[in-house]
């Protein structure tokens, strides 16, 4: 965690010394969220370059501090982000106090808790009360209402900010990958191959690499969709149809994309080192590999919105909800991924407002 620690701090410019307001929300409160929050703001130096707010129920907090023999942390309670204590972490109350807690389980009342906090987090994120958002893990199923009726997290904050097109990036130390048809059942993820889709989300993932990664020249990999890249037409035509129209495109564009790439040899061969970015077709192309390499210190960032908003890479885990056995790593790296990925978007703002003059040669 020292290594992990130092390598943030130091890439964060020199050019800002405020503290990055972070808003948490709870998750499910009978799941593993409020185990892997806790956990994960029990490291102190976490304050020194954040001001964590929580957006949940300070009751919920204690329960589950207590259900976890945690008795060397606390919450500072306040009613409002901008009476957050900038040494302490601090929790805001949006639920009913007499909310019951199931650990466990799925249940309504943790469905709607969950999003009673992404709804007013949000809020305070569109006011610009809170500089990032990180949210804790929610259940898709029990979540919906009349209020949420989304696919996930990505879809509602898509909504929400009025994004015409979202990205799901996973990332971790080995690769940053993005799903072209993300929540989609897998025998519908034909009919969402388009070369207008596919180009657009490589679009989002090479302007996301430059504008939240400072990386001026990313290098992308294009996953083919059927086995082999369906070597050339033989194993169905998406590629030669949509996917490799849409690289061409991209390249006339001066996006450096290369494929279409057979997705097992890809990973298998390790060549997934020699991009920057790469662009899966559809959901478990992607988030198998990056699972099985960095189940536990990843993160889902969403590129293509305004704002920033990234979470843990793993679910609710019911499974072991109360059982101290939930690891903090990815939602600690969720933390620290936010906070980097503002301090690049501020430090290209201050350079195009502040831009060096410019001198015609005649001049000397």
């Amino acid at each position: 965690m020292e290594k992990l620690l130092n390598s943030f701090e130091s890439k964060l410019p020199v050019m800002k010394n405020e503290k990055i307001v972070v808003g948490i929300t709870q998750g499910d409160i009978n799941s593993i969220s409020y185990e892997v929050i806790i956990k994960a703001l029990m490291d102190n130096r976490i304050m020194d370059f954040c001001i964590p707010v929580v957006y949940g129920s300070p009751k919920v907090a204690a329960y589950h501090r207590k259900a976890l023999n945690i008795d060397n942390f606390s919450f500072n309670n306040i009613r409002a982000a901008e009476d957050a204590n900038p040494k302490r972490a601090n929790i805001i109350n949006c639920i009913d106090e007499n909310t019951r807690v199931e650990l466990g389980k799925s249940t309504k009342t943790g469905g709607e808790a969950a999003f009673l906090a992404l709804e007013d987090a949000v809020e305070d994120l569109k006011q610009g009360k809170i500089d990032v958002l990180v949210t804790g893990p929610i259940n898709k199923e029990n979540i919906q209402s009349d209020k949420f009726s989304f696919a996930g997290h990505t879809e509602y904050l898509q909504y929400k900010f009025d994004a015409e097109e979202v990205l799901m990036l996973m990332i971790n130390e080995l690769f940053r990958i993005g799903v072209v048809t993300g929540h989609v059942p897998l025998a519908q993820v034909s009919q969402h191959i388009s070369k207008e889709k596919v180009l657009n989300k490589i679009e989002i993932l090479n302007k996301s690499l430059i504008k939240d990664f400072g990386i001026r020249k990313p290098r992308i990999a294009v996953l083919g969709l059927n086995p082999h890249a369906s070597d050339n037409g033989l194993i169905g035509d998406e590629e030669k149809e949509s996917i490799i129209p849409a690289i061409e495109e991209a390249k006339e564009k001066n996006i450096l994309a290369l494929g279409p790439l057979p997705a097992d040899g890809f990973f298998g061969s390790g060549s997934y080192s020699k991009f920057d970015g790469i662009s899966a077709m559809y959901h478990d192309q992607g988030l198998i590999p990056f699972n099985a390499l960095s189940y536990e210190g990843g993160v889902n960032y969403t590129a293509g919105l305004s704002v920033i908003r990234t979470s843990p890479a793993h679910g609710t885990a019911f499974e072991i909800a109360g059982l101290d056995e939930g690891s903090p790593d990815s939602f600690r790296k969720a933390i620290y991924q936010a906070c980097d990925i503002f301090r690049i978007r501020m430090g290209d703002k201050a350079l195009l407002e502040n831009p060096l003059k410019t001198y015609d040669i005649s001049d000397y």
